[in-house]
């Protein structure tokens, strides 16, 4: 009788802290489907069981937080790579022998420019990975990220992101690729891929349209219609889930067309499951639930914010506490368990197919001799190498030489500040080459540095002017330092980007335009340096610095990077890929804008002498999309289409010969851009749909191969229909979205 009573409770869901060692169960067997052992296992469980699978832990410091109960996610971003290793490699031990069924744990953490985990190495910001045009280092960034992932016993990671950086008031901005779908895609799909090809579980995110919020402010909501959504928004994840398969997306906080995504089964099922074919779980942005009550206001409750929310299609809860709820809801049947069953499943599913059930975790691993390698380093140096954008060189004044110039002003409030962008585990100067290192080291005693901050990079305050005047007075040439400062979680001091820091402004912080005017004014020539997470409206600057470039957020090695680029060691080779407005009345600011968007007059007005579309300028962007110099100029020659008549299953190659007319080797990004001639909807003047970054020496001539699925040149029609319509497209081949050298014509038939 006491057995069998035993063995009733044991099967019913009680018996917490029952190691279960075994290998008697289907699920266990790992020689089974994946989809045989999620069933056989949740046919095991409890309701408070599976609830518990939904829920995520923050800020795990050891195990005592389980009490004998296996959860969804733990993640804890504040700890170091040794501590992080320990705590996860004992969680995962002590939740395979001490909790029921020994369900292991997803393990946590940011990766969007390496792990963000202390003593990491840190890459350049995801906008700095995009404006490289070079999917390879990417790769290979995400290889070594890999290797310490594992090494820490970190399962998941919450990048990339996906996002359009639409709206440059959005402190964000950084976290992204770029302004282009196609562009923002592919490197999507070079890193999921090749991460999960490492057997880390990717969660891209923000699923949907979460970089065009209402004034440039966090969280707002997004207007738009159902074709941008399919159009512009959509693209990268439909992309990256077709092409590299995801095992987790992570849900967006922001409301589309007055709907928000945590709470919208459209979104989160018809269109991202039905449609897409996403397999994995949703894993919701932190707190994006509880929102739907406290912040989107449609939710009157914790519990039915909770019911939205799963109904929806979100699986698992980050942060906030509303799915605690559920069991509740289902015992008092205002909920139907099948939504539990659902969600859990696609949970174990992840579980079990990333192989968290079967391989065992590192208990020993020498981390030190995995994280924050030689090599890694010199690849995150190589990375910020070809994400500076060179935006203007006049008379060619850079490079800078030492027989030319034997004296440097160094001024600015970047010029000796590390800054890595959000989402790093460090911000200070001693885990970070800042410029005035960079230029010491480059420069040695050949040339005089003469470093003044001159102002800091948000307030009023002027009175470090006077200072850096000093400094270019004594000094044959000025090179500025100015831009954003990002936080991190724990250091956000007086920052000026990165999330939930947006700009009202897109003008340069602070006062740092009255600093470069005031150096400027000495009569000396000037180069301006942007350390930023976005681009920042800079007009007077264009008309009167000698030379620009922007690094954004180059990583570690920032410093080392930006002297070998002013010093000519490395030709630049980056391409914008976010157009740079003139102003913030210029906004929105994008290169694949509609025919229509860009005025009907075209007469310019000035100050002076009033016009129209605007009466007192022109809608044109200051440097657009794709724009990039090199120390070398190259030639575009000739290009070859493999077929002029074509149908929606063709795949064309285009072959264009280019030439290093120039004294050195230079890498150039080869640009395809297509326009629709006429079509049944608007579309964009031009959108990017291929590019080539190759190396082409001093003198060289090269065929650079672009190649296009004509799929690519699909439009959402009158009854919102994907398809690929007859007629006459644009083949446009240059060196940015405004510079086509070439101009080819194809017919779909």
């Amino acid at each position: 009788m006491k057995q069998s009573l035993l063995l009733i409770l044991f099967l019913s869901g009680f018996g917490k802290g029952f190691s279960q060692k075994t290998n008697s169960y289907p699920y266990q067997n790992e020689k089974l489907p994946v989809e045989a052992r999620v069933k056989d296992l949740l046919g095991r469980m409890s309701l408070n069981e599976k609830i518990l699978q939904m829920l995520h832990i923050h800020d795990i410091k050891d195990v005592d937080v389980f009490k004998g109960n296996s959860y969804g996610c733990v993640v804890n971003t504040g700890l170091t790579a040794e501590e992080a290793r320990d705590v996860y490699g004992k969680s995962q031990k002590y939740l395979k022998e001490n909790t029921r069924w020994g369900i292991p744990v997803l393990t946590c953490t940011e990766a969007l420019h390496g792990v963000y985990q202390g003593n990491c190495t840190i890459y350049p910001q995801a906008i700095a990975q995009g404006s490289t045009f070079n999917p390879d280092l990417v790769n290979r960034m995400v290889q070594f990220v890999a290797k310490d992932l594992k090494a820490m016993n970190i399962k998941q990671v919450l990048s990339p992101d996906l996002d359009i950086a639409r709206e440059l008031r959005w402190g964000r901005v950084e976290e992204t690729f770029g302004e282009d779908p196609f562009l923002n895609g592919l490197m999507g799909v070079t890193y999921v891929k090749n991460m999960q090809a490492n057997n880390i579980v990717c969660t891209p995110k923000h699923f949907l349209a979460h970089g065009t919020p209402m004034g440039g402010l966090n969280l707002a909501s997004v207007s738009g219609g159902e074709r941008e959504l399919r159009s512009i928004y959509m693209q990268p994840f439909e992309k990256v889930i077709k092409e590299a398969q995801p095992l987790s997306i992570m849900n967006s906080y922001n409301s589309y067309d007055g709907l928000p995504v945590a709470a919208s089964s459209y979104y989160l099922t018809d269109l991202l499951r039905k449609e897409l074919g996403f397999k994995g779980y949703v894993y919701s942005d932190w707190s994006s639930i509880e929102f739907l009550n406290t912040f989107h206001k449609i939710a009157s409750s914790k519990a039915e914010a909770a019911k939205m929310a799963v109904e929806a299609g979100i699986d698992l809860e980050a942060e906030s506490n509303c799915f605690s709820e559920l069991e509740q809801l289902v015992q008092e049947k205002k909920l139907d368990v099948k939504y539990i069953d659902q969600a859990v499943s696609r949970i174990l599913y992840v579980k079990f197919v990333s192989g968290l059930f079967d391989k065992p975790v590192n208990e020993n691993i020498d981390i030190k001799a995995v994280i924050h390698s030689k090599e890694s380093v010199d690849l995150a140096k190589e990375i910020a190498d070809e994400s500076i954008v060179l935006l203007k060189n006049n008379n060619s004044i850079l490079p800078l030489s030492s027989a030319k110039y034997k004296s440097i002003a160094l001024i600015g409030p970047n010029a000796d500040q590390f800054q890595p962008g959000d989402y790093s585990w460090s911000r200070r100067t001693t885990n970070g080459i800042t410029p005035l290192q960079g230029l010491n080291k480059a420069v040695g005693n050949n040339i005089t540095i003469n470093y003044a901050k001159g102002c800091d990079a948000w307030s009023q305050n002027k009175e470090g002017f006077q200072e850096a005047i000093s400094a270019i007075k004594k000094s044959d040439i000025a090179v500025l330092v100015v831009g954003t400062e990002s936080g991190t979680f724990t250091d956000n001091k007086n920052v000026t980007a990165g999330e939930g820091y947006d700009l009202s402004d897109i003008k340069l912080p602070g006062v740092q335009e009255d600093l470069i005017k005031e150096i400027k004014a000495i009569g000396k020539p000037i180069i301006v340096v942007l350390v930023s997470g976005k681009p920042l409206a800079m007009p007077w600057v264009k008309d009167n610095a000698d030379a620009v470039l922007v690094q954004w957020y180059g990583g570690e090695q920032q410093g080392n990077s930006l002297a070998d680029v002013l010093f000519g060691k490395v030709n630049p080779s980056g391409k914008l890929n976010v157009s740079f407005p003139q102003s913030v009345g210029h906004l929105p600011c994008y290169y694949n804008y509609l025919p229509s968007d860009k005025g009907y007059y075209k007469k310019p007005g000035s100050i002076d002498k009033p016009g129209r579309d605007y009466v007192y300028g022109n809608p044109d962007a200051l440097w657009s999309f794709g724009h990039g110099l090199s120390y070398t100029t190259f030639d575009y020659l000739d290009a070859t289409v493999s077929k002029e008549n074509v149908k929606e299953n063709d795949v064309i190659t285009i072959d264009v010969k280019i030439k290093n007319t120039g004294n050195v080797d230079g890498k150039e990004v080869v640009q395809l851009y297509v326009r629709d001639l006429a079509s049944s909807v608007a579309t964009p003047i031009k959108q990017l749909k291929g590019f080539n970054k190759v190396l082409v020496k001093a003198g060289e001539t090269k065929t650079v191969r672009l190649t296009l699925p004509i799929s690519e040149l699909f439009l959402y029609n009158q009854q919102m229909k994907r398809v690929v319509e007859p007629g006459e497209f644009e083949l446009q081949i240059g060196t940015s979205s405004e510079d086509i050298k070439i101009v080819k014509k194809i017919t779909v038939i």
